[in-house]
């Protein structure tokens, strides 16, 4: 008759376990965001990111979000001479108050938010194929004073925050498309 000592079989699992999870590991993909690795044409991710081309766009604060994310792509070189990719950008922002109640008196200060946000579409410049696409959002807040033109010198502040913040935002997600197709 056979019998099993429970201690054992207690440690044969934790074993596995063990091997399970360093099997896990293994399969991680997980790589840093500025590795520079380079494509079966020889190019790395700072060459590529340099590449595309941002269309010029309309508003004042798609304007902030487009300068920063140029400088994001190329490094403050500006726009490519010859780009392989385009980007077309269509931002829009909405200015609320934070709060639907405002319990302030006229001697405190009120808040209110700027909620940016951008639709983009990156294409190959030669083919016209849609590359990726994708929407993300930005949203900064802002203190609203007794003083007009502190408190639109606020909200002008809280536009050039969430456009900062949403040209790094586009930037990952560039980053991202173009690596999980494969360009990079």
């Amino acid at each position: 008759m056979l019998s099993f000592d429970h201690r054992s079989i207690k440690n044969l699992s934790v074993a596995i376990l063990a091997i399970g999870a360093l099997m896990l590991a293994g399969a991680c993909t997980v790589r840093p965001l500025y590795e520079d690795t380079r494509t079966a044409d020889g190019q790395g991710a700072t060459e590529i990111l340099s590449s595309i081309e941002v269309k010029p766009v309309k508003t004042r604060q798609a304007l902030e979000v487009r300068n920063h994310l140029i400088f994001l792509l190329t490094g403050g070189a500006g726009q490519p001479a010859k780009p392989e990719m385009v980007l077309v950008l269509d931002v829009s922002s909405l200015t609320a108050s934070a709060a639907t109640v405002q319990i302030a008196t006229d001697n405190e200060p009120s808040a209110g938010t700027v909620t940016m946000t951008a639709e983009y579409t990156l294409k190959d410049s030669i083919s016209g194929e849609t590359v990726s696409k994708g929407k993300r959002i930005s949203i900064a807040s802002y203190d609203k004073l007794r003083q007009e033109f502190a408190t639109l010198r606020a909200v002008r502040d809280a536009e050039n925050r969430a456009a900062r913040e949403l040209a790094e935002r586009l930037r990952l997600a560039i980053v991202h498309d173009l690596e999980t197709r494969g360009t990079r």
